[in-house]
């Protein structure tokens, strides 16, 4: 299931719950392409093992720097670590893109000199990067209200009071658990 946090650190930080969205290379290709990262059309053929791990490391680290901004901790040697290990992929530069024709003779966006993990790992990092240094998304960001739910966010609604990740999943989940307490309440008055 897609999730669209509103950030791309967020959308990877969503893959872990509430089950394992990167399992193998073929779920990395699928989120690379969702997440925008890639173009839909470009070949992925080299993401194997190493590159998944690659990204579920930088999934753990981006999600401690977020928990830990969200709960307004000082700085702990755990989230310390993960700033250096996110600031070193942040600092390798982004894939370079391009405008190519394409066989209809449109423009479209290609990737210029090929497709690398540390490529595609700066992007994400350097959004995360963004993300923690920008005051205005900082105050945006939110934890779900749902029952059990993980997922990170950045509130743009209007008024920003958003309280879930989803109104459709966690926020009916919640409606519902309170229509039926209320009737359980009424019906033991």
């Amino acid at each position: 299931m897609w999730f669209d946090s509103g950030r791309v650190c967020l959308d990877l930080v969503a893959t872990a719950a509430p089950r394992e969205g990167i399992r193998d290379g073929d779920d990395l290709r699928l989120w690379l392409a969702g997440a925008g990262l890639v173009p839909h059309r470009t070949p992925l053929a080299r993401v194997g093992p190493d590159w998944v791990h690659a990204f579920r490391a930088l999934r753990a680290d981006v999600e401690t720097l977020v928990r830990a901004e969200l709960g307004r901790q000082g700085p702990s040697r755990r989230a310390e670590s993960a700033l250096a290990r996110v600031n070193a992929p942040a600092a390798a530069p982004p894939p370079g893109v391009c405008a190519v024709r394409d066989q209809q003779g449109q423009l479209v966006r290609e990737l210029c000199g090929g497709v690398e993990c540390a490529g595609l790992l700066a992007a994400v990092a350097r959004d995360a990067v963004e993300l923690l240094t920008d005051p205005g998304d900082r105050a945006l960001l939110r934890a779900c209200e749902g029952d059990g739910c993980a997922r990170v966010y950045l509130d743009t609604s209007r008024g920003h009071r958003r309280r879930w990740c989803s109104s459709e999943l966690c926020g009916n989940r919640e409606r519902v658990a309170r229509h039926r307490r209320r009737v359980l309440a009424a019906g033991s008055a």
